[in-house]
């Protein structure tokens, strides 16, 4: 049986909107995968640290507050310093297409916008996983 991806979602900061990071997660348990949501208003470091814990191959940052150009860096940055930048981090919100390029440069490996395809999305975290 081969082992399932696991991906843990999380809503950095005080961002307290969490309906699309609980789509995605449904839609990611839809797909076979195990998903860990750690709710609303964490900080980077309980972030990486429930996903070192968790053993989890991806982590999906979910922002609407604007402040996705600190906390999605700050979680790669701890990430890397904790020896688990194997755990691959994607972000998704309403993210300017201008900040998109600076999130990459920082270590995010993909951002999602509002309206991208379910499938998209779980697409992503499958090739993510499997190390593409």
């Amino acid at each position: 049986m081969a082992k399932k991806i696991r991906v843990l979602i999380a809503k950095p900061g005080l961002d307290g909107h969490d309906r699309g990071a609980k789509v995605i997660a449904r839609a990611l348990r839809d797909a076979g995968m195990e998903v860990i949501y750690t709710g609303l208003r964490q900080t980077p470091e309980d972030i990486v640290e429930a996903a070192i814990q968790e053993d989890v191959d991806a982590i999906g940052l979910s922002c609407l507050s604007g402040a996705h150009m600190t906390l999605f860096p700050e979680v790669v940055r701890i990430l890397r310093k904790r020896r688990a930048k194997d755990i691959v981090v994607a972000g998704g919100g309403i993210i300017p297409e201008e900040d998109v390029p600076k999130l990459r440069k920082a270590g995010v490996k993909a951002v999602f916008g509002p309206g991208t395809p379910l499938t998209e999305i779980v697409g992503f975290f499958k090739k993510a996983a499997k190390g593409a």
